[in-house]
């Protein structure tokens, strides 16, 4: 019998024949399983410790240091590395617009470490993360979040059936705590794995390593590019703990947003806050250094290198480098003035996709039935967008792109999915295992509440009388219903469709391009 030191020593360069049915219930993981479980009730730690060693000192040869990405590692996932001179250029632009000496990197740290957060890192990683001289990349994470039972069986499937994800492990030395945590004899954390490229939210889309930083003073107090990629609902909690560690800072740093949601306030007056004004508010930073970033971008299928472009929006003074910077061959940046609509766009986008998931399984996917929902929900969008925006960017582009893949295939749309065919309840709350947090829950209670009072009154175009805003977007009305007051079942979404008053939509697109609702305190303008 192959004893487990052996079998481990040995699997990093297990024969070609292995790899024609790739996954450890036939390659020799499954015997480590096997071996480990014969002899877990025998072995002490310094016998575990042996083992370990053992696999190290086999493997230590092109071993990765924790947290950097060889030439080789950086693409293991399929990114092609473009031209170096195009790539140095481009970062030593960004770096002498942020006034950065020779021997100053330029330190870029995502904050949260949701999917799009985590692959926004691995992207920068796998672009930049070679020129280690002149760029640091490092992603924060809370620590102290376990990885379940469940997930971690999963998690040692992917990495059996994915031949790079698993010599890079071994050549770590990082391969034996999976082997463990799917026997049950160890306990791993989402920062933990996040090390090794494997994101809590995204489990089936391995990444790059990537260097964690658990504790945020550490990870921000220097950082020249600070990525938002917390939801809505946590980025001014976090950010006012942040700017705890800015007050003595001398240069100001520049904020990427990804967070699409929203909240209301209604005093003194009904408005909206935008995470860009959260993080303004939080930290006393000026507007001009705070940006957005959207467009349809599903993180797997953005890191899986599926073509993809974006905007970034805010100030010319960093749209245009910043675009410019992070552009890649299938992720194509433009750059854009309007913040507004594309931030409110972002967070009104996961209402409707919500809805959309609904109408999908209500329907049995019928494509006539999405596709009125999708003319519904986007004319009651420029409504709303008109209130907030006296001309806002039109729906099109990568605004319309990022509306369509969310009420088509975003995590919204999934749950609306879910919630209609009985699979999650409302008594689960919106941060749902192995998606996260599902913000359009949240952005539905903040937009209603807004448009619905009674002194923001518009003048009904039919019944001639003062309505509350919300009046006039039934979907939303109907979500409220759903999702909040929970006064009516999911099915009640396809009766919002038959619009009462039987009016076209593009009725209710022309109303609101006479910028006559226009309200500029809705945004504290």
């Amino acid at each position: 019998m192959l004893n487990v030191l052996h079998l481990l020593q040995n699997t990093y360069s297990p024969p070609p024949l292995y790899f024609s049915s790739f996954s450890y219930r036939n390659y020799t993981p499954s015997f480590v399983i096997e071996d480990l479980t014969r002899y877990k009730s025998t072995q002490t730690p310094i016998q575990k410790n042996q083992i370990h060693r053992g696999l190290c000192k086999k493997t230590m040869v092109g071993a990765e240091i924790e947290g950097s990405t060889s030439t080789n590692n950086a693409y293991a996932n399929g990114f092609a590395q473009i031209n170096n001179g195009s790539l140095e250029e481009k970062l030593d632009e960004l770096r002498n617009l942020l006034g950065k000496t020779d021997d100053d990197p330029l330190r870029i740290v995502s904050v949260g470490a949701g999917a799009w957060g985590s692959v926004f890192a691995a992207m920068l990683q796998d672009g930049y993360g070679h020129l280690r001289d002149k760029v640091q990349i490092r992603i924060w994470r809370r620590a102290g979040r376990s990885v379940d039972r469940a997930t971690a069986q999963h998690l040692f499937d992917v990495i059996n059936s994915r031949e790079d994800v698993l010599r890079r492990l071994i050549r770590r030395c990082a391969y034996l705590k999976y082997v463990e945590a799917r026997l049950g004899d160890r306990v791993l954390y989402a920062d933990e794995i996040l090390k090794d490229g494997f994101c809590l939210n995204m489990i089936d889309t391995p990444l790059s390593p990537l260097k964690v930083v658990t504790n945020l003073q550490e990870a921000v107090w220097d950082a020249d590019i600070v990525i938002n990629g917390l939801p809505s609902t946590e980025t001014h909690q976090v950010f006012q703990e942040i700017s705890k560690y800015w007050k003595e800072r001398i240069t100001v740093p520049i904020i990427i947003s990804l967070s699409k949601g929203i909240e209301a306030e209604l005093e003194p007056e009904p408005h909206i806050i935008t995470p860009t004004q959260m993080i303004s508010r939080s930290t006393g930073i000026s507007m001009e250094n705070i940006l957005y970033l959207g467009g349809p971008n599903i993180a797997s299928e953005i890191y899986n290198k599926e073509y993809a472009n974006a905007r970034i929006c805010g100030s010319e003074k960093w749209r245009k480098p910043l675009a410019k910077f992070l552009r890649q061959p299938h992720f194509i940046v433009w750059d854009n003035g309007d913040l507004v609509t594309h931030e409110v766009m972002g967070g009104l986008k996961n209402v409707y996709a919500i809805g959309a998931g609904m109408v999908a399984s209500l329907t049995n996917e019928s494509a006539t039935s999405k596709s009125v929902y999708f003319a519904h929900c986007t004319s009651e969008m420029i409504f709303i967008t008109h209130l907030l925006a006296k001309n806002p960017e039109k729906l099109a582009g990568p605004l319309l792109a990022d509306t369509y893949v969310t009420l088509l295939k975003g995590r919204n749309a999934w749950y609306g999915q879910k919630l209609a065919n009985g699979e999650l309840t409302l008594d689960m709350g919106d941060s749902i295992k192995g998606k996260g947090m599902i913000q359009g829950i949240s952005a539905v209670k903040a937009f209603y509440e807004l448009l619905s009072q009674s002194h923001l009154s518009i003048l009904h175009p039919e019944e001639k009388k003062p309505v509350a805003p919300v009046e006039l977007c039934p979907i939303l009305k109907t979500l409220h219903k759903i999702l909040i007051s929970r006064e009516v079942p999911t099915q009640a979404i396809l009766q919002a469709l038959r619009d009462e008053t039987m009016n076209d939509p593009r009725d209710r697109i022309e109303m609101a391009q006479t910028h006559a609702f226009y309200m500029p305190s809705l945004l504290e303008q």
